[in-house]
């Protein structure tokens, strides 16, 4: 298994983010400078009842060292399967628990941010997968609190708890993704425990990155909705560059879409259309692009009208 090299504080990770951070799009990610890749949002429940799926969500690059999965669930009995079906898949280095999503199905269903509700429960489902699971890593993601700011209380437990390390999203689950981020709790938080502290939360600059680390002093940040539509964002954090050429921008978006294509097939075109709207958002032209490449089923044409729009 892989070890995270948490010892230079320089470590970027991508945030699990449902329907965005596949198997190309953290392939991508990770060849432009990523350190650490986390699947989208595994559902417990659906793992153990081996949805095709859910399995296939699980997959993952080969470049993809370390590579944890994220599961999501309260259920101890549930829990426990889940870790124990992970035990047998190899090329898993942790297992990460969420107890930050805020959208009401999952928060209805016990899991996700509901879990800082009942900081007791939470505790005993982060010991059931330290417990019974066999990978390197035992981690959490979580925000700040349900409605207070309670990070400190939140890491003392999750260490406790046997947490090897956990990631902070910079607002409460009350605050869902319109709040203004607050790092402070984070800082908090950090100087009380020993574990490695992530910071997550609108991240997407590298003067932002400087200014997260400096503030926190974390072990390491998390970038989520900050790369959609600007995955190049760990290269430009990993090189310090300020500005990206558009060559290589261009470059980016045409192996994301290879990489989509590689893994879908035809299907990839449709696929890919969310984020050739999100790459091309602000840039000259971009309606009248989106509009005609939205009309192209070929995977060559769809190719080669990104590679023209991008470096034109």
């Amino acid at each position: 298994m892989s070890v995270i090299d948490f010892s230079k504080k320089d470590l970027v990770a991508l945030a699990p983010l449902a329907g965005y951070t596949d198997l190309p799009f953290r392939t991508l990610a990770k060849e432009f400078g990523a350190d650490l890749t986390f699947s989208e949002m595994i559902s417990s429940n659906a793992l153990i009842y081996h949805s095709k799926r859910t399995h296939k969500m699980i997959k993952k690059s080969p470049i993809e060292t370390p590579y944890i999965i994220q599961i999501a669930g309260s259920d101890l009995e549930v829990i426990k399967e889940a870790v124990l079906i992970l035990n047998d898949i190899e090329g898993i280095d942790g297992i990460d628990l969420n107890c930050g999503c805020p959208v009401p199905k999952i928060v209805s269903q016990n899991a996700g941010s509901s879990l800082l509700n009942d900081l007791d429960q939470m505790a005993r489902v982060i010991e059931t997968i330290k417990r019974y699971s066999k990978k390197r890593y035992t981690s959490v993601k979580s925000r700040l609190g349900f409605d207070k700011k309670i990070a400190s209380d939140i890491a003392l437990m999750a260490q406790k708890a046997g947490a090897d390390f956990i990631t902070f999203h910079a607002r409460t689950r009350a605050g869902k993704y319109k709040a203004p981020v607050d790092f402070e709790p984070i800082k908090e938080a950090k100087e009380l425990v020993d574990i490695p502290i992530i910071a997550n939360g609108d991240i997407t600059s590298l003067q932002k990155a400087k200014d997260v680390r400096e503030l926190t002093n974390c072990d390491g940040i998390m970038i989520g909705r900050g790369a959609i539509g600007n995955p190049w964002i760990f290269y430009q954090i990993k090189n310090d560059l300020k500005y990206l050429s558009k060559d290589k921008i261009a470059e980016i978006v045409l192996r994301h879409y290879d990489l989509m294509i590689d893994f879908y097939g035809q299907k990839g075109v449709a696929i890919f259309r969310k984020h050739i709207h999100n790459y091309s958002k602000g840039l000259v032209n971009a309606s009248e692009f989106r509009d005609s490449i939205n009309r192209v089923e070929d995977i060559k044409l769809v190719r080669d009208m990104i590679e023209e729009f991008f470096r034109s």
